[in-house]
């Protein structure tokens, strides 16, 4: 990332990157549905790689972001393979599933026009990116003991979306202005944590909290002090 539009976004952030912290107890209940899981991971893992894919016609044409867009897609197909393999080691058919409404209404708070709804994509990239990133380290966390493969599984994984979020963000920083894209990452920031807030706890990597008891979600009567709003 350029240090200008690392400056512009540590300027102005007064909370951390993820508005909505998911509590440790969301991955806890996730322990039955494993299975599901798994089919939703490679399902997961072949929409970012052909999402890699379409950016590569989409951005500017710099050499550097080209090259790591490429090595992105490839690391993601990297990912789908692991994954189908472990399926077919626990004779779990893959099939699809019907998609978890996470990315469709973070979508919709990007811009109409261009090239602000280019930079907006590739800052809703990075954030899904970042979710995912969380998500799969609490799953990690909450296995060992459980089923040891899937912790290192999913530990792995997480890894390698921490890494994945810098680039969509730094992508965007050729499209716009560094103080512009700070910008629009803070408000779709905001717009992810509305989202999760009101989506339903289930078998889903980007499932919300709704449906689960405040005690099990690890709400209290504040409620999820990491909104920021």
């Amino acid at each position: 990332m350029s240090a200008e539009l690392s400056s512009a976004i540590a300027a102005s952030a007064d909370a951390p990157a993820l508005r909505f912290l998911t509590p440790p107890a969301w991955a806890v209940a996730q322990r039955p549905h494993l299975a599901t899981l798994l089919v939703e991971q490679a399902q997961l893992e072949k929409k970012a790689a052909a999402c890699a894919v379409q950016f590569l016609f989409r951005v500017p044409a710099a050499a550097n972001g080209h090259k790591a867009l490429s090595a992105l897609a490839r690391e993601e197909l990297v990912h789908f393979e692991r994954t189908l393999r472990l399926l077919q080691q626990r004779r779990i058919a893959f099939a699809t599933l019907p998609p978890c409404d996470y990315a469709g209404k973070l979508k919709a708070g990007c811009s109409s026009k261009m090239p602000e709804r280019l930079v907006d994509e590739l800052l809703v990239a990075g954030i899904i990116e970042a979710r995912s990133h969380e998500r799969l380290q609490l799953l990690a966390a909450a296995l060992p003991g459980h089923d040891d493969e899937l912790a290192e599984f999913y530990a792995d994984l997480g890894a390698a979306e921490e890494r994945h979020e810098g680039i969509y963000v730094e992508l965007a920083g050729e499209v716009l202005p560094p103080d512009v894209v700070a910008a629009r990452h803070r408000a779709l920031l905001v717009h992810e944590a509305s989202v999760l807030a009101q989506l339903p706890f289930g078998p889903r990597l980007h499932s919300g909290l709704v449906g689960l008891a405040p005690a099990e979600a690890g709400i209290g009567a504040a409620g999820n002090a990491a909104h920021g709003h």
